[in-house]
């Protein structure tokens, strides 16, 4: 499902300048999960998202800006957060929601509830329950949604033509606070994002996840037999 070990190969995807600059990249590029990591250039420098990290990754990084932060949005996305803050000497920004994870970081740690510095970026929280923590980053200012695991694009996540899809645990009970933002572009935590009309994306997403979820899992049940 995922790669491990150090990743010596890293493909980009979601780069885009519109306002706030970014861009990804999915470290391991060959595994099944398809973990992508984000930087997100604002006034404050760049902050790096839920990153998995890779030789070479701090020459995107620094093409932007100075890093300012490392966050995380997801209890389940520690991945290399601690070791990419450690080489820019910065801190990792956990929300309130998931700040008992703060303990398992090995680098600095600063807590945030409503705004990630003076990014731009608002946190908002999507789930918050024992087995399960996770928020986006928005800013109203140029439509960026980043999503790190409740919507995803990679195979597992899609069920028949689907260009975004909601994550199978989540089919049944959907996210459906996502649908209130005006996102022009989605960034997501597995796989590349929705990069235009990203609400539009969301709204199918959300409003077909119960009606489309026994495709999904009959597509997941099949690849796993033989053949």
């Amino acid at each position: 499902m995922k790669g491990s070990g150090p990743a010596t190969d890293w493909r980009e995807i979601d780069r885009f300048e519109n306002g706030a600059r970014g861009v990804g990249w999915i470290a391991h590029p060959d595994e099944r999960m398809r973990r992508a990591s984000h930087a997100l250039a604002t006034d404050e420098g760049v902050y790096v998202v839920d990153p998995v990290d890779a030789e070479g990754i701090d020459d995107i990084l620094t093409e932007f800006d100075e890093v300012a932060g490392v966050v995380v949005l997801l209890d389940r996305h520690k991945r290399d957060a601690a070791a990419v803050a450690r080489r820019h000497d910065v801190p990792v920004y956990v929300p309130d929601v998931m700040a008992g994870i703060t303990g398992d970081l090995d680098a600095e740690t600063t807590v945030v509830r409503h705004d990630l510095g003076g990014s731009g970026f608002a946190v908002h929280g999507i789930i918050d329950n024992p087995l399960w923590s996770e928020v986006a980053l928005y800013s109203e200012e140029d439509g960026t949604l980043v999503v790190p695991e409740a919507l995803g694009t990679c195979s597992y996540f899609l069920a028949g033509d689907e260009r975004l899809g909601v994550h199978p645990a989540l089919r049944m009970t959907p996210p459906k606070r996502l649908r209130r933002f005006d996102a022009e572009r989605l960034l997501v935590g597995h796989g590349e994002g929705v990069l235009e009309d990203a609400a539009s994306a969301i709204d199918d997403a959300v409003s077909g996840a119960r009606g489309r979820a026994p495709r999904l899992y009959a597509q997941t049940l099949r690849s796993f037999l033989p053949v």
